[in-house]
This record gives structure tokens, C-alpha cells and sequence, in this order.
């Protein structure tokens, strides 16, 4: 660690992570702990950098936007790790590092000299995080896409058991990214109390079926096997996208306070009282003959419409959203989910979504843009 640390560097100021992390589950969980005031080290290869350094379109300010998306914060560092000398600098970089963190295929770091072992042994303090796709197996690949088809979330994504379909954003590095953070952050606790380092060891397989929660569940503690279902809730009705006068309308109704709610705004307060729907179990086996009431009810008004006097009635709906939208609501409800991170290096600052994190003494700060191959931070 270096140097005195005020409450203005942040949660996490005077430590130093070594960034070996490569695409997308290593660099978001270092991004997050650099928003918390990590200096990070991103370790890249010369010339071409990490592979979604060319991931485009889409570009903005010379840079793959998903590159961008996360890498704030960071400072790069070029090191061909083939080379004698620029491995020597790795390893030099990892006996002053508070936190390692890599996804390379499992035994790579142990052949360069920068395993856990190697480290520890000169680092003893150190928390190393490695990040596999599936454990200890090189012979698979972790891609996101590969993950969620062997990892059974694309069986239950979807309009049908027929048409599998993956989620439209890498979820499973995100997830992955998640738990690599919480295991570095309880280390680093662990440390506190006693001084010593120990290894992190997280998967994409193994996190995606932890997110997979209430499915998981069903199968594991009743041998139910969940197939897709499109839009709707295996457990609840109504809880799927509807069609109104213009637009679709999400129903996110959870409980039967919200039904009988919902029943009385639609105009048929009978609804709440036909043993059919009476409880949300009878509203889920009377599930086909539920939405085609309930879709001829919402064609008399707007999703916008149905948006603001079901909100007030305490039924939990809102209107299908693209990511304009999306912004635009959370710019509406005070959320500030866009930040505006200084770069004097190019034309004008880089938008990019705020760390969601809110932290009242020690908030997260946005010091540097993401860098270009081989720039320390300005």
C-alpha cells in the first residue's frame, strides 16, 4: 500500500491491483474496485491490447466502446509477457501488489511465473483472484455465449422450448465480474484482520448457476427441470408483457393486494373475487383465460397511460423501454445513472454509466477516461 489514504481516495484508496484480466468478467470487477479508489494496473499486450480493443462498432473517441464500457480508471501498461525483461517487470509489479487478478487459461500464470504460489511466496499479504470459465479445465473455452447454452440459461430464455435464446448482454462475465469483486473485497477483510492473503478462485459456469436462484432451486429441491417460458413467470400471474392501445406494458403482479389493485383501475373489480383468480396460484393455473381478459382490458389506454394510474394504485407495470428510454427514466427519478469522465487526451469528455454503488462518506470517484495501450494515468 502506498502512502497516507484520506476518505477523498476513496473506499478502497492506497491499494494496488495488478490487472491480468482480459475481456469482459476481469476488467468490470476491476473497474468497480477502481471507482472505489483502487489504483489499477492493466496489464495488456503490446501492439494490439486487450481483444475489445477492435470490438466495434461502435466507437467514440477513437475507441471501442465496448472497451470503454469497462476500463475507466485504469492505467495501462504494455508488457509482452513472452520477453524476459517485461516479465520481470510483471513480477515486480505483483511483489508490491495488494490484489492479483487474471482469466488466463488455467496454468499460464504458473508457467510465466506469476501463479498463486510464485506470488504468495514473495507476497504473502496477497489476494489473487483467478477467473475460469469452468475451474481448472482449459480444454473449455470460457465465451459467454458457450456458458449460457451449457449453463441452462438459454434453455430457459426464449418465446419457447423451441427457439433457445441468449440474454441480450454478456451476463454471465457481468455476474462473474460480481463475485470476483465480493471474493477480492472479503479477502481484503480477512487481511485486515490478520495479515494474510489468500487465493479467490471464481468460474463462469459455477456463478451462472448461482444467478440462476429460484430455477435452480426448482430443480434442485423439487426435480423440476424449467423450460422457457418467453416473457412469463413459471411461479406468478400476471407477470409478462401485455399489449395496450400503442405499446407493450409489463404486469408485474406479485401478490393479490396487487390484483385485486389492478382489477379495480381495469375497470372489472369482479376480477379479484372469480375463484379463478382469487390467489395467485389459481391465477397462474387459469393463466390463458387471465391474459386474454386482461389484454382486451389494457387496448382501451396507452402503456404511458396504464403507466401512471397503475403506478399510483401500487401495481407494479411500466412500459417496454429501449435504452433511450431507459436512460431517460433514470435521469427522471434523480438515479444520475450518467457520468461525464474528463479526458483532456481527446475532444471532449466520455459518457459512460455511473458505478450504481452509492456510498455516503466514501463515494465512487471517476478520475481518468479508459486509457490508451501503454498510458499511465494523467
Amino acid at each position: 500500500m502506498s502512502g497516507d489514504v484520506t476518505e477523498a481516495d476513496g473506499a478502497l484508496g492506497g491499494l494496488v491491483i495488478a490487472d491480468f484480466g482480459r475481456v469482459l468478467a476481469g476488467p468490470y470487477a476491476t473497474m468497480l474496485l477502481a471507482d472505489l479508489g483502487a489504483e489499477v494496473v492493466k496489464i495488456e499486450r503490446p501492439g494490439s491490447g486487450d481483444d475489445t480493443r477492435t470490438w466495434g462498432p461502435p466507437f467514440a473517441h477513437g475507441q471501442a466502446t465496448y472497451f470503454q464500457s469497462v476500463n475507466r480508471n485504469k492505467e495501462s501498461r504494455a508488457l509482452d509477457l513472452r520477453d524476459q525483461g517485461d516479465l520481470a517487470e510483471a513480477r515486480s509489479l505483483t511483489t508490491r501488489a495488494d490484489v492479483v487478478v487474471e482469466n488466463f487459461l488455467p496454468g499460464t500464470m504458473d508457467r510465466l511465473g506469476l501463479g498463486y504460489d510464485a506470488v504468495s511466496a514473495a507476497n504473502p499479504g496477497v489476494v489473487y483472484c483467478s477467473i475460469t470459465g469452468f475451474g481448472g479445465h482449459n480444454d473449455l473455452p470460457g465465451y459467454d455465449l458457450l456458458v449460457q447454452a451449457v449453463g441452462g440459461l438459454m434453455s430457459i430464455t426464449g418465446p419457447d422450448p423451441g427457439q433457445p435464446t441468449k440474454v441480450g448482454v454478456a451476463l454471465v462475465d457481468v455476474i462473474t465480474g460480481l463475485h470476483a469483486a465480493v471474493g477480492v473485497l472479503a479477502a481484503l477483510r480477512h487481511r485486515d484482520r490478520t495479515g494474510d492473503g489468500q487465493r479467490v478462485e471464481v468460474n463462469l459456469l459455477s456463478s451462472l448457476l448461482s444467478a440462476l436462484s429460484n430455477q435452480a432451486s426448482g430443480y434442485l429441491g423439487a426435480g423440476v427441470v424449467p423450460q422457457a417460458m418467453g416473457n412469463r413467470h413459471p411461479s406468478i400471474a400476471p407477470y409478462e408483457l401485455f399489449d395496450t392501445a400503442d405499446r407493450a406494458l409489463v404486469l408485474a403482479v406479485g401478490n393479490d393486494r396487487q390484483f385485486s389493485a389492478l382489477a379495480r383501475e381495469l375497470g372489472d373489480p369482479g376480477l379479484a373475487d372469480d375463484p379463478s383468480y382469487a390467489r395467485n396460484a389459481d391465477r397462474v393455473a387459469h393463466r390463458e383465460k387471465l391474459v386474454d381478459t386482461l389484454t382486451r382490458l389494457l387496448a382501451a389506454d396507452t402503456a404511458d397511460g396504464w403507466f401512471t394510474r397503475l403506478t399510483a394504485a401500487g401495481v407494479p407495470c411500466g412500459p417496454l423501454n429501449d435504452l433511450a428510454d431507459a436512460f431517460a427514466l433514470a435521469e427522471r427519478l434523480g438515479l444520475d445513472p450518467v457520468v461525464e469522465v474528463d479526458d483532456p487526451r481527446r475532444d471532449g469528455p466520455v459518457r459512460q454509466v455511473a458505478n450504481p454503488i452509492r456510498l455516503s462518506a466514501t463515494p465512487p470517484r471517476y478520475r481518468c477516461a479508459p486509457p490508451e495501450l501503454g498510458e499511465p494515468v494523467p
